[in-house]
């Protein structure tokens, strides 16, 4: 059975690393390609991703870049034909939500190539959000739906989905973040930075709603500088939040120097370098969709600054906290936080470091 798994962007590093390693225990069943698009490409960030992942280098770089999303996504496609062409696989495997997600399932299902997606049936019912735009797409189109938890599974029964198409396995990215769970504890990169385990916030913010308002990013910053007040924020920034911020004359909110204090932005940071800065938080503020996972398992409490979810068995466990970007709304709730008024989660079933096995498992049983 010849495979060929995709990647565009780093939160799929994420995803596919212990899909690969699952596949690597049936040599004689399996023969896997990887292919990178190169829809987010930093050579130093991606060979930081590959290397504490333990990934193979990619077998194919289709190295597309950037540009508007219809650009992309064209791009992709044209590039990833080529590749179905000449590698003739039986299945192709894509993540999460990315373009490469969507582009690599069209140009596959043209071709008459069956396609599996891992992390399938997550909805935020924001149809502002690319992510969601993709995931409806990608799902429709798809012959195999690997599901993270019963709201996905019930979102695709919803959407009319043959139930004979839907695999309820669990959530990858949590195989990963269990894997190097141990091994990241013993790190000293928080200690080495001078920061004190417990003392200290992290934040991730890219998304257009948050970054592209000055009144929204100004608020947004108003109230996260009060929180730091009491503890230190380390925020690894987003290339796109630093020059909105820039633009908008609100880089002064950012501390740059030595001293950790106030909002203290660092270079987007590696994945075990990351996984270790969480870890040990007092809480972590995010637009993020894969960091309200992370938190839950890792049991450290998470704000979510967007209006909406497409992982609410984050909140269903009480781990994971809306608060948009209404000022008002992340004080109160972080100030809640670091009063001590902390809900105990749980994690989600399945979610064990068993997922990818699942995975491959049902595929050599259905294919």
């Amino acid at each position: 059975m010849k495979i060929i798994n995709i990647v565009g962007a780093r939160p799929n590093f994420m995803k596919m690393a212990p899909i690969i390693e699952a596949m690597n225990k049936h040599p004689e069943k399996i023969q896997h390609l990887l292919v990178h698009t190169g829809q987010h490409y930093d050579q130093k960030m991606s060979k930081s991703f590959f290397d504490d992942l333990g990934m193979p280098k990619p077998d194919i770089n289709l190295e597309v870049g950037s540009g508007s999303h219809a650009e992309q996504t064209a791009r992709i496609m044209v590039a990833f034909e080529k590749v179905c062409l000449d590698e003739e696989p039986d299945l192709v495997i894509v993540v999460g939500d990315v373009n490469s997600t969507m582009a690599c399932t069209i140009t596959a299902k043209k071709l008459g190539i069956k396609v599996a997606h891992v992390e399938a049936g997550l909805r935020s019912r924001d149809m502002s959000m690319p992510e969601e735009i993709n995931r409806l797409c990608t799902d429709v189109l798809c012959d195999y739906l690997f599901t993270t938890d019963h709201f996905a599974d019930e979102n695709l029964a919803a959407e009319g989905v043959s139930a004979d198409k839907v695999f309820f396995v669990g959530n990858v990215m949590i195989d990963t973040l269990l894997k190097h769970r141990e091994m990241v504890a013993s790190l000293v990169f928080a200690e080495g930075r001078g920061l004190v385990s417990g003392n200290y916030a992290t934040l991730t913010m890219h998304r257009p709603g948050n970054v592209d308002d000055k009144q929204t990013l100004q608020g947004i910053l108003e109230a996260l500088t009060e929180i730091s007040h009491r503890v230190p924020i380390v925020f690894p920034i987003h290339p796109r939040t630093k020059k909105m911020a820039k633009q908008f004359g609100l880089d002064h909110f950012f501390n740059t120097g030595d001293k950790i204090e106030g909002i203290w932005i660092t270079e987007p940071l590696g994945y075990l370098e990351f996984l270790n800065l969480n870890m040990n938080a007092r809480m972590v503020l995010t637009d993020s969709g894969g960091l309200q996972e992370e938190t839950t398992v890792l049991g450290v409490p998470c704000l979510t600054m967007r209006p909406n979810t497409e992982r609410p068995i984050t909140c269903e466990v009480g781990s994971n906290i809306m608060v948009g970007n209404c000022k008002k709304t992340i004080l109160r709730e972080a100030f809640k936080i670091l009063d001590g008024e902390v809900a105990k989660g749980r994690v989600p079933d399945r979610w064990d470091g068993k997922s990818a096995n699942r995975i491959v498992d049902t595929l050599l049983t259905v294919l």
